[in-house]
């Protein structure tokens, strides 16, 4: 088997507030909650664990995804009025998507952050 990332940590200043965030931008599924955490399935081999935290470092998420999942979520972004750029240093200029390296290469790339100011990448190769 791969190694994979299976879940991940995410702190949040309201997690509701993420959840929302997450299932209405970016389409995850709001998932079965565990204890403190609030948990947003990604997919079917990743989840978030959002919970309450007093201080956020801003942390960087990169989700690739589809051509046609990542045109989705960014008319979203667009539709929502959420700021975003076309790269990590230039994430509040409007202007997307840009093209940037990642796991796999080039690909086009908006830039934005969520509630609690983690800045999201998505992608498409």
């Amino acid at each position: 088997m791969d190694t994979v990332l299976d879940h991940t940590f995410l702190p949040a200043n309201d997690p509701q507030e993420s959840v929302r965030f997450y299932t209405a931008i970016m389409g995850f599924q709001q998932g079965e909650n565990f204890g403190p955490f609030e948990v947003v399935r990604v997919n079917q081999d990743l989840t978030l664990d959002i919970a309450q935290a007093d201080s956020t470092p801003e942390l960087h998420y990169a989700f690739a995804m589809d051509r046609e999942t990542f045109d989705a979520v960014f008319n979203r972004i667009k539709a929502a009025g959420l700021t975003y750029g076309d790269g990590p240093f230039s994430s509040n200029n409007m202007r997307g998507p840009g093209r940037t390296h990642g796991a796999h290469g080039l690909a086009d790339s908006v830039y934005f952050h969520d509630p609690s100011g983690h800045m999201i990448e998505i992608r498409s190769y």
